[in-house]
């Protein structure tokens, strides 16, 4: 089981390096139906792949080992691992291992501290030998002595950076599986320029609000962030606006200007594009929403691995990361906080909708 059923195939079944049918030996090498979602070994063992971002898959099913990988990384992962242990349960030792990145979320503490958990670290220095010698020279270079350096390169859970706006105890206690109908959905995105090995990601961050008892409540939706060309973030970005039916994209121009608006409209001319100029500080951006968290009203669909780690790594003064920028205009535009944006398309406003059939007034 993998974060989601393209990492089962490309990272543990098929492509990768250390994937099963690169280390198995031809005389013991398992026959792979991807359409089956099935590998069959030699001696009649059979495997079910399964994928993390489809927790109920594994209701049902039962299993006597287990390999889960990267589960600080799944959308679900209690849920996961809650069908997961439902299912451990033939033959005399049912067993799981799971191979992750230690980041600090409440399952993996959960596993390190269980008595019955047998945990073996390794660190990348310890992996060296396997590594491209430009990798070592760049990353260990960039991330040696970091926070993000000690859980990525030395295997550390580390606790909260008391210095950071946002506190991940906070992200879990409002943290929702499903949210309510949203009466306005924004896609925020933080543009990246170019798109070379070395590039930051495009932040790509899905938010809507509702007004629940009086009070409005925000909901983070979905993380799409990717690192692509300009024509494949603006293809992810439309993507984004149709899967989640949103109203408006709100696109950081400082980083291109009116190329984000042209890019967006070259893939789909019909999306609505607000374009926000940010002529103010980060951390003057950041804050208001930070303090939305604090009050309460922004609750986080499921985990967003990459997203929370920038949220609770940036302390206020360092260069802030593309999805955690993509949430504060996403959440800004929502709650109206913050220093007010310059409009370069009409104003969005809705229409009833009839039938099922959402429509748009410009």
């Amino acid at each position: 089981m993998g974060q989601t059923k393209a990492d089962v195939r490309d990272t543990m079944v098929e492509v990768g390096d250390s994937s099963i049918l690169r280390i198995s030996p031809p005389w013991f090498k398992p026959e792979y139906e991807p359409s089956k979602r099935r590998l069959t070994w030699p001696n009649g063992v059979i495997g079910i792949i399964y994928s993390g971002d489809e927790p109920d898959q594994l209701r049902g099913p039962q299993h006597a080992k287990a390999w889960v990988d990267e589960l600080s990384k799944y959308r679900y992962p209690e849920d996961t691992w809650d069908n997961l242990e439902f299912g451990m349960r033939v033959g005399e030792k049912p067993q799981v291992i799971v191979s992750t990145t230690p980041r600090p979320i409440p399952i993996i503490k959960a596993l390190v501290k269980d008595p019955s958990a047998v945990v073996t670290r390794g660190t990348s220095y310890e992996n060296q030998a396997n590594l491209s010698p430009s990798f070592i020279g760049r990353i260990f270079g960039r991330y040696e002595g970091t926070r993000l350096g000690r859980q990525e390169l030395r295997g550390e859970i580390l606790e909260d950076n008391p210095d950071a706006l946002w506190q991940r105890q906070s992200i879990d206690d409002l943290r929702v599986r499903q949210n309510p109908p949203c009466s306005r959905v924004v896609v925020g995105v933080d543009p990246e320029a170019t798109s070379g090995e070395n590039s930051a990601e495009t932040g790509i961050i899905v938010a809507g609000i509702t007004m629940q008892e009086g009070k409005l409540q925000g909901y983070v939706l979905d993380d799409l962030s990717i690192r692509a060309s300009p024509s494949g973030w603006a293809s992810a970005v439309i993507t984004a606006y149709y899967k989640h039916k949103a109203d408006i994209v709100i696109a950081e121009d400082n980083n291109g200007g009116e190329m984000v608006e042209y890019t967006i409209r070259s893939v789909d001319s019909k999306v609505p594009v607000k374009r926000i100029h940010a002529s103010r500080g980060k951390y003057t951006r950041a804050e208001p929403i930070s303090a939305l968290y604090e009050q309460q009203k922004v609750h986080h669909v499921g985990f967003f691995s990459d997203l929370e780690d920038q949220m609770c790594e940036w302390v206020p003064g360092d260069k802030s990361p593309d999805r955690l920028d993509a949430l504060v205009w996403s959440l800004t535009e929502l709650f109206n906080a913050g220093e007010p944006a310059t409009v370069d398309v009409p104003k969005i406003t809705r229409r009833p909708e009839f039938s099922g059939i959402r429509g748009r007034q410009f």
